[in-house]
């Protein structure tokens, strides 16, 4: 399988998902939306990965290459490419099938819990054990799940925290794919973001989570390995 991921900002990488995709001896290739790169034809990928940015969706003023990446998803929707977006690339998934992106009440930024959806009977939901999940968070925008699509996961802060549409396309507002030093490049270069909140952590709180991260990239195979139709989890 091949994976090409979309980036949007040099602090914001695929972290664990890299590791995912060598361990299971995937290609991959990256177009580094903030340098201008080149966006590939559709028949060069099997999986599109989306990753998160500092910037919201609406911000075409200020990131031109915003407009051509929202044709380029839709069309690989159309396509039929299995697609994974993460924060800002969920919100691009979502605003591609017709939810609405906006302003969430609370910035969420740490380690929060999340909860299965309490309607949702999704085998990939039993994938996950019974418990609260722990994940990553750095987000101040949310979105509608789209008509048709799966709730699949909330927490406290945010109602609507993943989807799944049509089999292959998820979406996951919070962040798994993170390794201490993804949390430390967010620190770096997003520290503005952290104004007091309910759901705004310490950032030493947030480093000083081993097991956090452990989990984090375990339930992210979990994910990976439904998108990619392994048998081997």
């Amino acid at each position: 399988m091949h994976i090409h991921f979309l980036e949007h900002a040099s602090f914001e990488n695929p972290g664990n998902i890299v590791d995912w995709a060598k361990l299971n001896q995937h290609r991959f290739s990256f177009t580094r939306l903030y340098k201008n790169e080149k966006l590939p034809d559709d028949d060069q990928f099997d999986l599109l990965v989306i990753m998160g940015g500092p910037m919201s969706i609406v911000d075409v003023a200020q990131y031109p290459w915003i407009k051509n990446e929202k044709l380029f998803i839709r069309e690989a929707i159309s396509s039929g490419k299995k697609v994974l977006g993460i924060c800002l690339g969920a919100q691009f998934l979502a605003d591609a099938l017709g939810g609405r992106v906006f302003r969430n009440q609370e910035k969420e930024i740490g380690w929060f819990k999340l909860k299965k959806a309490s309607e949702t009977n999704h085998p990939l939901l039993k994938k996950f054990p019974e418990i609260s999940l722990p994940a990553f968070h750095w987000h101040g925008d949310t979105f509608d799940v789209p008509k048709g699509a799966i709730r699949l996961f909330e927490s406290k802060a945010t109602k609507n925290q993943a989807f799944l549409f049509d089999e292959k396309i998820i979406a996951l507002q919070f962040h798994w794919e993170v390794k201490p030093e993804n949390v430390r490049l967010l620190l770096n270069y997003s520290a503005d973001d952290l104004s007091p909140g309910t759901f705004v952590q310490n950032p030493e709180v947030m480093l000083n989570q081993k097991e956090n991260f452990d989990l984090g990239k375990k339930f992210l195979g979990k994910v990976l390995n439904y998108l990619a139709l392994l048998e081997n989890e």
